[in-house]
């Protein structure tokens, strides 16, 4: 789907001179180097006994009996630090050994991201800096302690809206003032090419995995439907990256609808962006008229990014994914719902993702899977204050 650093029209790299070694360092070898035979055997031995991989596909049964259709969940959540993150930073981790890189640089939204990197640091005993928005700091309190336990610096961004991206925008700087030294682990398939078909091909361990799974659960190798939650869309990349020339697999996309999408306080990218260029990356954007970024808005921390990936920006643009639009309030009710049908306590972000029953209707025989890309221990100081749970 990718073609000299593009998917159809969107991708790139659009860097300012300073970052252009770095980046170039980095196309220039990710592909020997994740090919090699010595980075495959350490990448697959560590997501086996670290990471904790395969995980499982669990059929869910109440929630299937409640849909009417046959809900598959990929548990990514029970990935080690408690999402799908953790398969991309140790990828990354390893990459930048084998490029002699010795600083690790990283933002983060909901923290996961931040946790997994920290996770790898300490791991590969890599200094380790996150760069943090400081209203994400404040509502995703329990993983910047664990990130600084982990010996991480957090480093909060106090620009703009203090979300993601001035997170992006801080960890940006810092890399060009370290270019050498540092290695900048992109948490999701955006940035500059090659970074989005690198997180891709780290988290394709996704796919791979479902397609054994439900070979062995359903005696066919592909669902009907994929769904996950985007916002860059690492976690919906990993879970589509072996079927998207599989066209018996139907693709759905959840973004962030925040308070609605005439509200102004949204991340619905693909119902509201227009093409443009986002930290190295041409890709859907919401912006203002003047081509300024407008502010993105969702409760859940690791949606509110006013863009896309190119790679679900050429999704959406060629139809092979279907989007929809979930708002804070669905989104919590889902969470709530599979939470009380299926034991499952989701992050907000995945919660998005099981909204889409009350839009769309399913056949009893149709196999969906759903990408539950994290556990929402995270989250529950938000889903508390939502449903005052300390009240009842």
């Amino acid at each position: 789907m990718i073609k000299n650093g593009y998917y159809g029209e969107f991708g790139g790299a659009y860097i300012p001179e300073m970052l252009y070694p770095a980046v170039e360092e980095l196309r220039a070898n990710y592909e020997e180097i994740l090919a090699s035979p010595n980075f495959q055997k350490e990448f697959q031995e560590l997501l086996e006994v670290y990471v904790g991989r395969p995980t499982p596909l669990y059929f869910a049964k109440n929630l299937s009996q409640k849909a009417g259709c046959k809900v598959y969940l990929k548990r990514e959540d029970l990935c080690h630090t408690g999402a799908h993150k953790i398969n991309n930073t140790i990828g990354q981790i390893l990459l930048a050994k084998h490029l002699g890189k010795k600083r690790i640089i990283a933002e983060t939204g909901a923290g996961q991201h931040g946790v997994a990197t920290a996770t790898a640091c300490a791991l590969m005993g890599l200094e380790c800096i996150v760069y943090m928005g400081a209203k994400d700091i404040l509502r995703q309190a329990p993983n910047v302690s664990r990130m600084k336990m982990l010996g991480a610096k957090v480093v909060a961004a106090e620009s703009g809206s203090k979300t993601l991206k001035d997170a992006t925008n801080e960890a940006i700087r810092d890399w060009i003032n370290h270019p050498e030294s540092t290695h900048y682990i992109i948490g999701s398939v955006v940035g500059p090419h090659p970074y989005p078909d690198l997180v891709a091909r780290l988290q394709s361990v996704i796919s791979k995995e479902v397609k054994k799974q439900l070979l062995k659960y359903e005696g066919r190798d592909y669902p009907d439907y994929l769904v996950a939650c985007v916002g860059g869309g690492s976690n919906a990349a990993g879970l589509y990256y072996d079927y998207l020339e599989d066209e018996r697999t139907q693709i759905i996309a959840v973004e962030a609808a925040g308070k609605g999408l005439l509200s102004k306080e949204t991340a619905a990218t693909t119902q509201l962006g227009k093409v443009g260029i986002i930290h190295g990356s041409k890709t859907l954007l919401m912006q203002n008229t003047d081509g300024q970024i407008t502010e993105p808005y969702s409760i859940s921390a690791g949606l509110d990014y006013p863009g896309i990936g190119p790679m679900h920006a050429h999704l959406f643009t060629s139809k092979r994914a279907t989007f929809m639009s979930i708002d804070d309030s669905e989104a919590m009710q889902a969470g709530l719902m599979l939470s009380q049908t299926e034991g499952i306590i989701p992050a907000i972000e995945t919660s998005h993702a099981f909204a889409i029953f009350n839009h769309k209707k399913f056949e009893p025989d149709d196999v969906v899977v759903f990408n539950l890309s994290g556990r929402g221990d995270k989250d529950l100081a938000t889903y508390i204050d939502y449903f005052k749970l300390d009240q009842q």
